[in-house]
């Protein structure tokens, strides 16, 4: 069995039918980060106790004891997750030693599913950003090319996916964090139906947008990992009580009756490369083989996507982040008369500091929207726009099972060409914010290759709790990729 290309299948069947140990595959990818991690910059931390977790899951294993769906698989996580004893920094010098005494929901899922979890994963701060490059721990680079980004702000997340730094990992999507770069990097980017995932122990970005999904190599992986992360939990009320399907097992290649959408306001975007657009037109002709029908739809509020998202993100952020203040836990800034300050300049020096630009743009405009005076004109209109949006969404979909389009205009950017121009880098979402303002499961499947060899995926769409028929309809243009059997270069 080659682990650099596994499945979770087959690192779990191998690992309970003891023809490797969980310690044997732990210490394989450990050292592959150590080769190869100084060139993607995916890592922020690695766990120390990994061996001893994987003992763990091979001690299970000798005393006949279940170690669980996934046992002995590799993952990592991005640096949003608290994990217990494990230092979480959401990508941002205020948290740069944060200890959690306590394990996110989605950290213990995978814990007691039998995973080993290898450490933490870059990102851009606070996951405000598209290509990685607000992170305090500098930018993470794409496996495919390292001069390119691999796109935000799960950026190392889907690095270490495409590199094969682990066997999955863990991203947040609260615009289009998790699509945007599993298409730069060529791997499997799934954003579940709001509340389907816990939040509980995520350091929140905007609290009614953000969800928890997994990074894989393949399908299959991707659903069986949604298994596991997805449920009920009571501490956070957020959560559906929706049953859980054995997704991995009820996957179906077969499109035969399946309508998918396209949506007119994304398909006649200018904004679009013409190596995305044929991307696409590929992918449509390859479904239209298997058996699916297409139809056209049309969402005009898509149009104001952008603008309410950011307005709906940053209002919520500065709330959020308003916790950051230097006095209960985190960086605080150093003071000469600590006495002989006023709290305004306590608070103003340590933000100062402990944030980053980008984190300290998206808190002043949230706290603009907010204010008194602008909350009306600006938060609660986006809020009711978005009601509006979710309505137009929901009429869509009884003409359709899936709305298939582009996740992004193009291929993955240059290391620092639009990360001085705010306005290029928050367009980069356009095709995914509105997944997220209305709740619905998303996800990113690789499919083409540019002429100059970076990936290019293709973002799904479902109505709420219809991850199964996404899922299928992402096995069938798995099986036609062309992404498939390539490398990337860091390998």
């Amino acid at each position: 069995m080659d682990l650099a290309t596994a499945t979770f299948k087959e690192i779990s069947s191998a690992v309970r039918g003891k023809q490797i140990s969980a310690l044997e595959v732990t210490k394989y990818f450990l050292q592959r980060i150590e080769s190869l991690d100084k060139r993607i910059n995916a890592y922020t931390t690695i766990n120390s106790a990994a061996e001893s977790e994987a003992k763990i899951v091979d001690q299970k294993i000798a005393n006949g004891e279940d170690p669980g769906l996934l046992a002995g698989v590799p993952f990592a996580a991005k640096d949003m997750f608290c994990t217990k004893g494990m230092r979480t920094t959401a990508g941002s010098k205020i948290l740069q030693n944060f200890i959690p005494p306590y394990d996110a929901t989605v950290i213990q899922k995978l814990r007691n599913a039998g995973v080993v979890i290898l450490g933490k994963l870059n990102q851009d701060e606070f996951a405000m950003g598209s290509s990685n490059e607000t992170s305090f721990f500098g930018p993470c680079r794409n496996p495919w090319n390292t001069d390119f980004v691999p796109g935000g702000s799960s950026g190392g997340s889907a690095a270490a996916q495409a590199a094969r730094l682990a066997a999955g990992t863990l991203g947040t999507d609260t615009g289009g964090s998790i699509r945007q770069p599993a298409s730069f990097c060529g791997v499997v980017g799934v954003k579940p139906t709001y509340g389907r995932v816990s939040r509980y122990g995520i350091i929140a970005y905007a609290s009614s947008l953000d969800q928890a999904g997994p990074l894989t190599s393949t399908i299959e992986d991707a659903a069986l990992a949604l298994e596991v992360i997805c449920g009920q939990d009571e501490r956070d009320m957020t959560t559906s009580d929706h049953q859980v399907p054995n997704f991995s097992q009820d996957l179906n290649e077969d499109l035969k009756g399946y309508r998918i959408g396209l949506l007119k306001e994304y398909m006649n975007s200018g904004a679009l490369s013409a190596e995305v657009q044929k991307a696409v037109d590929i992918a449509i002709t390859a479904l239209k083989a298997r058996g699916a029908q297409f139809v056209e739809v049309s969402i005009p509020l898509t149009e104001f996507a952008v603008p309410m998202y950011y307005l709906i993100a940053s209002s919520e952020a500065s709330s959020n982040l308003a916790r950051y203040d230097g006095v209960k836990y985190g960086f605080r800034a150093q003071f000469e008369n600590l006495s002989a300050m006023s709290l305004d300049d306590f608070y103003g020096q340590t933000r100062g500091q402990g944030f980053g630009k980008e984190v300290k743009r998206r808190i002043m405009l949230g706290t603009y929207c907010l204010s008194s005076g602008y909350y009306d004109a600006y938060y609660n209109k986006a809020c009711q726009v978005r009601r509006l949006l979710r309505d137009q969404f929901l009429d869509v979909f009884k003409n359709c099972d899936v709305i298939l389009s582009p996740v992004t205009t193009s291929p993955a950017f240059k290391i620092g060409d639009r990360v001085s121009d705010p306005m290029a880098m928050y367009l980069n979402d356009i095709f995914t914010v509105s997944t997220n303002l209305v709740g619905l499961p998303g996800m990113s499947v690789p499919f083409a290759v540019s002429e100059s060899g970076l990936p290019i995926g293709i973002q799904l769409q479902a109505v709420h709790f219809a991850e199964q028929k996404m899922l299928n309809v992402g096995l069938a243009l798995e099986k036609e990729s062309l992404v498939a059997g390539r490398s990337p270069h860091v390998i």
